[in-house]
């Protein structure tokens, strides 16, 4: 079964992600800040990261550089939900190694899931590392 890790501060979009990924038969976890996020990747390596970048303690972009940067997350498919839709925002995350980018106000919760399906059914492969840059 994928397991899919929602890093997100928002206990509302939180819910409704779940809600609605556990609905398609994903098992989800969640974590509210980056140092989290980090702790429960270490615990249990999810086969998605749905990730936020404007959180408390350490933020999304600190996630990213760590997951990329690490051998053993590098292939996890990122794709990123954020409140920030300016295109240096989008452009740092691509270029750091995220594979998808949302900007939450302009996306329904059933593009994400859609996207998320793609990733996990094969139907959309993940950056490699190398046009990423993250070696």
């Amino acid at each position: 079964m994928n397991k899919i890790l929602i890093v997100e501060d928002e206990e509302f979009l939180i819910r409704a992600l779940k809600d609605n990924l556990e609905a398609e038969g994903y098992t989800i976890d969640t974590a509210m800040n980056g140092d989290e996020a980090i702790e429960r990747i270490k615990k249990e390596q999810p086969n998605l990261i749905l990730l936020d970048l404007l959180m408390p303690k350490r933020d999304g972009f600190y996630v990213l550089e760590e997951v990329k940067k690490n051998p053993e997350w590098r292939l996890i498919p990122v794709i990123v939900l954020s409140n920030l839709g300016g295109d240096a925002e989008i452009k740092k995350a691509i270029e750091m190694g995220a594979d998808d980018y949302f900007v939450k106000s302009q996306h329904p919760i059933e593009e994400v899931i859609e996207k998320v399906k793609e990733y996990l059914e094969g139907k959309k492969s993940v950056k490699s590392p190398l046009l990423a840059g993250s070696l």
